[in-house]
């Protein structure tokens, strides 16, 4: 199944997309966050499964799948190529980083270059969404915990992401990353390992692998992160990109107002973004 968050005639909602509509699971609970929290996903389940209100792709607006997650962890190096590129040496744990809610936006929404940088780059990466509370997690048992997969657009601001040690500030900017443009659930989107991860800019491809060449495994990365801290229902681990990032070209290739990107993963979907300038 494929559920989605969406704006609809001045209201936020959740559904699962059908056809090319979205069923409206709606009501006393608001988000497919809260959703996973109260429902659980079997629950989330046999509630698409029943008949409601279906509203068309066209008449709504996209937001990421999940709106406000507790926490969205970013893993800063996690394909061979992409380290041998960045002249980096291949890490023996994983190198994680915070995004924050407000620097993502939904599938077709506009992303923003900052007014503070030229040096915006792209990223195609595959999102992991929590479904259930977990803590201290086995790597075997890791896919218990696992609501889904989407598209993700860590796109960063170079200059700013080199300021310091730590990668915050490049990674945050309001609204320069996007996230989408739904939440496929394990058993439609296949092994991980089977996945591509493609990023294309105004339709040319610039980066793809295999997520199988990912030095840190899903149930890795899951095992690792929930031993340090409690994964709640919708938080989102963001696994690393492939080679082919702006930044490691001669010359760079920065996003640029005007510019589409595209992130496509086999099994998942394809998350389309515009890139237009931070407004006044």
């Amino acid at each position: 199944m494929r559920y989605a968050s969406f704006r609809y005639q001045n209201r936020d909602g959740f559904g699962v997309l059908v056809d090319d509509g979205v069923l409206d699971l709606s009501g006393e609970v608001t988000t497919l966050r809260d959703a996973l929290a109260v429902w659980g996903t079997a629950g989330l389940k046999a509630k698409a499964a029943a008949v409601g209100s279906r509203i068309p792709l066209s008449e709504i607006a996209w937001l990421p799948p999940i709106t406000t997650p507790d926490k969205i962890l970013c893993v800063g190096l996690n394909f061979h190529a992409h380290a041998k590129e960045a002249n980096m040496a291949v890490p023996s744990r994983p190198s994680l980083f915070v995004r924050f809610a407000g620097s993502q936006v939904g599938h077709e929404v506009p992303v923003w270059r900052p007014r503070a940088s030229s040096h915006f780059d792209y990223e195609a990466e595959l999102a992991v969404v929590i479904g259930r509370t977990a803590r201290h997690v086995p790597e075997d048992r890791a896919h218990e915990v696992i609501a889904g997969y989407a598209c993700f657009a860590e796109n960063s601001v170079r200059d700013w992401q080199k300021h310091a040690a730590q990668a915050t500030p490049g990674k945050n900017f309001a609204a320069s990353g996007a996230f989408g443009p739904w939440l496929v659930t394990p058993d439609e989107a296949g092994p991980v390992e089977r996945m591509d991860v493609i990023g294309r800019l105004n339709g040319r491809e610039m980066q793809r692998d295999s997520a199988a060449n990912m030095i840190f495994s899903v149930p890795q990365l899951v095992s690792y992160i929930s031993t340090f801290a409690t994964l709640l229902p919708g938080d989102v681990i963001v696994t690393g990109t492939p080679a082919g990032v702006g930044f490691t070209r001669n010359p760079p290739v920065w996003l640029v107002p005007g510019d589409q990107f595209e992130v496509e993963i086999t099994g998942v979907g394809t998350l389309r973004n515009s890139v237009i300038d931070e407004p006044a």
